[in-house]
């Protein structure tokens, strides 16, 4: 597993950062506090606090190079 912290500061930055995620066959999580949702879910992601940076977990195995590519605009 892999932890980066990103943001994600507008609905249109919401919605594009879902349809990344999408499309890897593995979980992401999103961390806020005690709060643990899944990243691939807009209206779980839209009930946490936004206007900070918020961690996401990426459970994949090996190399992970080709998804951080992905999540590069997102991240902090």
């Amino acid at each position: 597993m892999k932890t980066v912290k990103i943001s994600l500061n507008s609905i249109d930055k919401v919605k594009s950062f879902v349809n990344e995620i999408t499309k890897f066959d593995i979980d992401f999580d999103l961390v806020s506090g005690r709060y643990v949702i899944d990243a691939k879910s807009i209206m779980g992601i839209f009930s946490l606090d936004l206007s900070k940076p918020i961690d996401l977990n990426i459970h994949a195995e090996g190399d992970s190079s080709e998804i951080l590519d992905v999540l590069k605009p997102y991240l902090v």
